[in-house]
């Protein structure tokens, strides 16, 4: 199966549907990032917080893939905000990965802890320096969005903010979509929560999919960028075959309809975890 790829706001081009490693151990993270790249995903998204960027460069180079045709994106630990901190950082994602990133965004904004626009501004030096070869942010609502556009000089390429079919953040997918940001959903099955529910076990019954597909499938079909995450092969074999089948418009508004303003993560404006 082909995965469509987007384009970004800086003429790179991105895997719509990558594996993600969040709460992955760093022990079987190789392996199933390994998997995956077996089964035919050439997008991973890690993050320094998640401890396992050097399990998922080993998979890496032990894949026989060659390192240009593996999408990698990881994202700046939230202890990391000091500017000089951020690019010893991200240098070391880099080193960490194969050389460099693909993508590397800001985790979090911690708006009540720091000033995320030096960050930013250390993100677009880590860009200038090939260092990391797109640069986003996560978690970005569009008032943070807005600070940058007043404040520094490169659009983020990418806001990866939690989206599902019990929190569809349409007002904030529009904004980064007239902006030329692309949008990434994380948490994209709402932790299974929307696995139960009745129109989507519904739509399931009707396409001969499974409740995950289908609703993985409603992610590729609004444009967004998905990353399912599983260290069971058949559940990542599951999720990576969903370009065999479309949704109709009257199921794809069924599904949006859904929303609930549910978040299964922090209020991004108030979360302010910083690693010890």
């Amino acid at each position: 199966m082909t995965v469509p790829n987007i384009t970004l706001n800086d003429g790179k081009t991105i895997p719509q549907l990558g594996f993600g490693v969040f709460q992955i151990d760093p022990a079987d993270t190789k392996d199933a990032t390994l998997a995956a790249l077996e089964v035919g995903y050439r997008h991973i998204d890690t993050a320094e917080m998640y401890g396992n960027e050097k399990e998922v460069g080993e998979a890496i180079a032990e894949s026989g893939i060659d390192r240009s045709e593996i999408f990698v994106t990881s994202k700046l630990n939230n202890g990391f905000h000091d500017p000089e901190a951020a690019l010893e950082n991200g240098k070391k994602s880099a080193d960490l990965l194969g050389g460099y990133t693909d993508l590397f965004l800001i985790h979090w904004p911690l708006p009540t802890v720091s000033d995320f626009v030096p960050t930013w501004k250390a993100m677009e030096e880590l860009y200038r320096a090939g260092t990391a070869r797109s640069i986003g942010v996560s978690n970005f609502q569009a008032h943070h969005l807005n600070r940058l556009a007043a404040e520094t000089t490169i659009t983020p390429a990418v806001n990866q903010i939690e989206v599902h079919p019990y929190l569809t953040q349409e007002e904030l997918r529009t904004y980064d979509r007239e902006h030329g940001i692309a949008t990434e959903a994380w948490s994209p099955i709402a932790q299974g929560l929307v696995l139960d529910d009745e129109t989507i076990t519904r739509i399931a019954g009707n396409t001969g999919k499974t409740p995950a597909q289908v609703v993985l499938r409603w992610h590729i079909q609004r444009g967004d960028i998905v990353f399912p995450k599983s260290v069971t092969r058949s559940r990542v074999e599951e999720n990576f075959a969903i370009f065999d089948f479309e949704l109709s418009d009257e199921d794809m508004t069924a599904i949006t309809s859904l929303d609930k303003g549910h978040r299964t993560g922090p209020d991004p404006d108030t979360f302010d975890y910083v690693p010890a």
